[in-house]
């Protein structure tokens, strides 16, 4: 049986996972078995919050919104409504940098819309 030469083929691997590893505490940084399982549960945890970021600013949006229209003897849903009804097409974000931001002009959609 022949010599099989793998040459650097092994250490570029394990390189590569311990480079993705950098900053993790303890041997997760340093040992290349639990540095590879590490690595592996990152990134499945990084794929997940790129989902759940999406969400998560959503839902903030709409609690600042919500807290916004509450001075206005409004609440979220009602809100959501008369904008439909009006047919206004800003969306959730704007409103909620829209209500932080300038609230006077806020106040005047707010009054448009009624």
């Amino acid at each position: 049986m022949t010599r099989i030469k793998r040459g650097n083929v092994a250490r570029k691997r394990r390189k590569k996972i311990l480079k993705l590893a950098k900053g993790f505490r303890g041997s997760h940084s340093k040992l290349f078995r639990t540095a590879k399982q590490q690595v592996s549960k990152a990134l499945k945890y990084s794929y997940i919050g790129r989902k759940q970021k999406k969400r998560d600013y959503r839902r903030l949006w709409i609690i600042r919104i919500n807290a916004a229209v509450r001075d206005y003897n409004l609440n979220y849903s009602q809100f959501i409504c008369l904008i439909k009804r009006v047919n206004v097409g800003l969306n959730r974000k704007i409103l909620a940098q829209l209500a932080v931001i300038d609230q006077a002009a806020f106040c005047s959609f707010i009054d448009f819309i009624k």
